[in-house]
């Protein structure tokens, strides 16, 4: 119980005011006048004045509130090295039963563990919503048990209380890690990119080696071995053999008494790409459809395009000299036989045998094929004539045979079934119709596949794969109708850039293909391929178990299904004869960045509220009571605040002056002071 006079006044305080202040001015009239009365006339004024302000004697009921100590455990990763785990779990069980002991104290266990994303220990996070939840006022104290790793220590509210650190881990500890320093997304195929590697030793590390070996690998193969100085930024070219996605291991082996070798490995998924994508058209004579192919191969930044065109064909005899004529002179020979290697794609768009490009440069092309090359044919009514470039040494890579039939007769492309599994033409189909074509050069497949029909299911458009190489044959020259939005068009950019880039072998659109793609530690498992039935993917956990996952169509010769890896490393995937590899999470998360505990991140933090750290390894603190504003924290000993809050249960008021003593009071004081002056 607990009493205390208040005010509460019948008036405004600042009338009140202006009362006493004229109370004054009469009782120094009365005095400067000699009234003798004048001391009888202020007290009654001021008993008034009293009356007017109100005092209220209040009683309240209070019930004390226990202090509360938070205590923060560290169940981080980087907390189950060593013995750090242990440390934490004897002191915190020793540290509750000091507490829990004293007096008006009450002990908040608040666990922090591992975030869900690779966002490091979230100490200051988890205080924040411990505080929201408890009143500020009965906070005694902060104790965190903890190596002093945090990584949200912008994050730190305004502490109510002294926060103090006890810090496990050893001060003999050291660890080795490896650091990648640059690491870019993309890298030309066949040329070295250079990363920036460096071996660090931090904590207590023995000075007696100058040297570590790093292995090297691609995609899972066999690694290459080199030896680094610990402690220096080392340069290492790496080139990639192949286009899409590479993924690089760097390891260094444990080292003896090392922390952990959790941050001994790196991984980097980097995507090859080509440098310039060099693409010979070969044109047999202008046409609508030549400035699409053009315009095609032109808007794409990375391609280089050569074109040779034929716009005076030797058979015309129209009496113009030619020394006259203002046409150049291609260099057929330097691309046809001493530089086609160079090339990635080459384009017959219409090209039939004129003389001008000898059979010896047809055949070297048929060996350029053969050898890994691409060909493609865009067929016009050209390719079913005598002169048609089947009858020619590029006969035996071409897909298909012409009948020596052109069919001018209006009809709609179609997907065939085979098509619709197919990457150049999957997904192409939608409910809006296509435009017409209005020619067709009858053929007749020989081998490869055919994904395109016209005009009674007749072939359009076959691919094959001819040794090393790739060839498509286009059983038509109006694609570009398509372009010009005939009868509505068609998807003829689409169409003709994914042609392009499977006859470029672009990883995307192999028509067989396994990968996965990775969202934290789940990935996402993708086989494609153009038969009817797969078996189980056979995935590597990076401890060498394996597990059989089953894939789902989800389209058309695509096959998915999600795999939640069990740990973060490099996982292996197996179907048939097709394999990939793909890394789940960082090779060295966010808690193994740095593992040597310290006070250098939250000791700041601490030193504003006096606060201190105490390694436990010098043996658990004893807790003590102190002041606020006094040193919190000393040699083996911890503070904490007691608070002193309390609950009020009841509140009573009662009037200091009742109204008759108010009025007895005032008027005896006035009848004295008037009986007074009236005896002079």
């Amino acid at each position: 119980m607990t009493g205390t006079v208040i005010f509460d006044p019948l008036i405004p305080w600042p009338i009140l005011a202006v009362v006493a202040a004229l109370s004054v001015g009469g009782v120094v009239l009365a005095l400067w006048r000699g009234l003798s009365g004048w001391a009888l006339r202020g007290l009654a004024a001021l008993v008034v004045i009293g009356a007017l302000a109100g005092p209220v004697y209040q009683i309240e009921d209070r019930a004390p509130l226990t202090d509360i100590v938070l205590m923060i455990e560290d169940e981080s990763a980087s907390q189950t090295l060593s013995d750090r785990a242990d440390q934490t779990a004897q002191a915190a069980d020793q540290l509750a039963s000091v507490i829990e002991a004293r007096d008006n104290t009450e002990l908040r266990r608040i666990r922090v563990r591992d975030s869900e994303s690779d966002e490091g220990t979230q100490v200051m996070t988890a205080l924040s919503e411990a505080l929201a939840e408890e009143p500020r006022a009965r906070i005694a104290g902060i104790i965190a048990l903890s190596d002093g790793l945090v990584h949200d220590i912008e994050q730190t509210p305004e502490l109510p209380a002294p926060m103090h650190l006890l810090l496990t881990g050893r001060e003999d500890d050291w660890d080795r890690r490896l650091i990648v320093r640059n690491a870019p997304a993309f890298a030309i195929i066949g040329e070295p990119v250079t990363l920036t590697l460096r071996i660090e030793d931090s904590g207590a590390a023995p000075d007696s080696r100058p040297l570590a070996p790093l292995e090297l690998s691609v995609d899972g193969g066999e690694p290459e071995r080199f030896d680094l100085p610990v402690g220096q930024d080392i340069e290492l070219p790496v080139t990639l053999s192949h286009g899409g996605r590479n993924v690089i291991q760097f390891s260094v082996p444990a080292a003896e008494g090392e922390l952990t070798d959790r941050n001994n490995t790196a991984l980097i998924q980097m995507n090859g790409v080509r440098d310039r994508l060099r693409v010979l058209l070969v044109s047999g004579e202008p046409h609508p459809g030549g400035r699409t192919w053009r315009n095609l191969l032109k808007s794409d930044s990375s391609v280089d395009l050569v074109h040779f065109t034929i716009l005076r064909p030797p058979e015309k005899q129209d009496g113009v000299p030619v020394d006259e004529l203002s046409l150049i002179a291609f260099p057929t020979r330097e691309l046809f036989l001493e530089k086609i290697e160079d090339f990635d794609l080459i384009i017959f768009d219409r090209y039939k045998r004129r003389g001008i490009l000898p059979a010896i440069y047809l055949d070297n092309v048929t060996k350029y094929v053969n050898g890994g090359g691409a060909v493609l044919v865009a067929a016009g009514p050209d390719f079913a004539t005598a002169d048609s470039i089947f009858r020619s040494p590029l006969a035996p890579i071409l897909p298909a045979q012409p009948t020596a039939r052109v069919i001018e007769e209006r009809y709609v492309p179609e997907v065939t079934e085979l098509g619709e599994r197919h990457p150049v033409t999957s997904g192409l189909t939608t409910d809006e119709e296509w435009g017409a074509w209005l020619r067709q050069i009858e053929v007749k497949p020989r081998s490869g596949q055919m994904l395109m029909t016209g005009i009674d299911e007749r072939p359009l458009l076959v691919l094959d794969r001819v040794g090393e190489g790739r060839v498509a044959l286009l059983a038509s020259d109006h694609a570009w109708l398509w372009s010009r939005g005939y009868e509505g068009g068609g998807p003829q950019l689409e169409l003709l850039r994914r042609l392009a880039h499977w006859m470029m072998k672009e990883p995307e659109l192999e028509e067989e293909a396994l990968w996965a793609e990775a969202s934290g530690q789940t990935m996402r498992i993708i086989r494609r391929t153009l038969e009817t039935e797969i078996g189980p993917v056979t995935v590597t956990n990076p401890d060498g178990s394996t597990v059989e996952v089953i894939l789902d169509e989800v389209s058309p010769g695509r096959y998915e299904a999600l795999y939640q890896g069990p740990e973060i490393g490099l996982y292996r995937l197996r179907e048939g004869d097709h394999e990939a590899v793909i890394g789940l999470g960082p090779a060295a998360p966010k808690e193994f960045e740095r593992t040597i505990a310290t006070d250098e991140i939250v000791g700041p933090v601490l030193a504003d509220l006096r606060g201190g750290v105490i390694r436990l390894e010098d043996g658990l603190p004893s807790v003590r009571t102190v002041r606020e504003g006094r040193p919190a924290a000393g040699r083996g000993w911890i503070g904490l605040t007691p608070r002193g809050a309390y609950e009020t249960r009841d509140v009573t008021q009662a009037g200091l002056l009742p109204p008759w003593l108010v009025l007895l009071l005032a008027s005896g004081f006035l009848l004295a002071g008037w009986l007074r002056e009236g005896r002079r």
